[in-house]
């Protein structure tokens, strides 16, 4: 997400930097059309072709086929819910849902759509914003607070006590209008990248002691969601239109980017998703207003 209020806008229009020389790759997209949203924000991938997209300001939870091209309604989320970022549980079917502003989590059964459990990170205000999930449980960002939060997830799928993950370093700094953002985990979990909007930098965070450090060498203004295949990561720059493709080193301590993947289709996308060569991301629109007030919401898919 991208930030709490619209004076993020008029910093946008005169902040627009570029990175370093990167390729610039750029797609004509396909588009899935959220039907009757009303906003847009998170987007995860589930088993296969499946991926589910949220609307920020009602909670409700859209799943799709990106084969078939099509989404449906799949959660009426409750009055007062938002949906900002998601990820998937594969292990346990569940899907975990960054709950926003009252400092909330959402866990939804991905078969039925059930409410599994909402869990209370934190007090307002907050705004919880993305999530990552690991093989010992799901990690959450604050881009208010220094902090991250942690919800543990059981061999059997049963959810534990949330905990608080105190930050030091540059992830502890909290003097931007909107801090950290989007979240990944190495694959044993034992490391976290953790994406700053005001920094415009990628972090690595150590989930025990919550100290960090940055990843040099990237620059990535406007970063939002991100995603990290392997070596690679992908970093959303929503204001940019534009998703920056990240060679990492292979002990986190320096990156590169690549390419820089656009599209005429992007009006700021926020986060995104890979399904082998094919990248989803979500129009969230924040070019219209925050809240957006654009008629139509949809997912753009892109070659990676």
């Amino acid at each position: 997400m991208t930030g709490r209020c619209l004076g993020l806008l008029a910093v946008v229009l005169t902040a627009l930097t570029a990175t370093a020389n990167p390729a610039l790759a750029k797609h004509a997209g396909e588009q899935i059309v959220l039907p009757g949203a009303t906003s847009a924000e998170g987007i995860a991938k589930g088993a296969g072709a499946t991926f589910y997209a949220g609307d920020l300001f009602t909670g409700d939870i859209y799943r799709g086929n990106l084969q078939r091209g099509t989404a449906a309604l799949f959660v009426d989320a409750p009055a007062g819910r938002m949906a900002v970022g998601m990820a998937v549980d594969l292990r346990h079917r569940l899907l975990f849902v960054a709950g926003g502003f009252d400092g909330t989590a959402h866990v939804y059964d991905t078969r039925t759509g059930a409410t599994v459990a909402t869990v209370q990170l934190t007090a307002p205000p907050t705004v919880i914003n993305d999530v990552a999930v690991t093989r010992q449980g799901a990690w959450f960002t604050d881009s208010v607070h220094a902090r991250l939060y942690f919800v543990p997830i059981s061999p059997s799928g049963a959810l534990g006590s949330p905990r608080t993950l105190q930050l030091s370093g540059p992830a502890a700094d909290v003097s931007g209008e909107f801090n950290n953002n989007g979240i990944q985990a190495t694959p044993n979990g034992k490391t976290l990248i953790v994406a700053h909007s005001g920094q415009g930098a990628l972090n690595v965070v150590d989930p025990a002691t919550g100290a960090s450090r940055t990843i040099a060498g990237v620059s990535v203004p406007f970063v939002d969601g991100i995603l990290l295949k392997g070596g690679e990561l992908y970093a959303v720059q929503n204001f940019l239109n534009q998703i920056a493709v990240v060679r990492l080193s292979p002990d986190l301590t320096s990156g590169t980017v690549e390419k820089l993947i656009t599209s005429d289709l992007f009006q700021v996308p926020t986060t995104v998703a890979r399904f082998g060569d094919r990248l989803a991301t979500v129009n969230a629109k924040f070019d219209t207003g925050i809240p957006p007030t654009a008629d139509q919401y949809e997912v753009i898919i892109v070659d990676r």
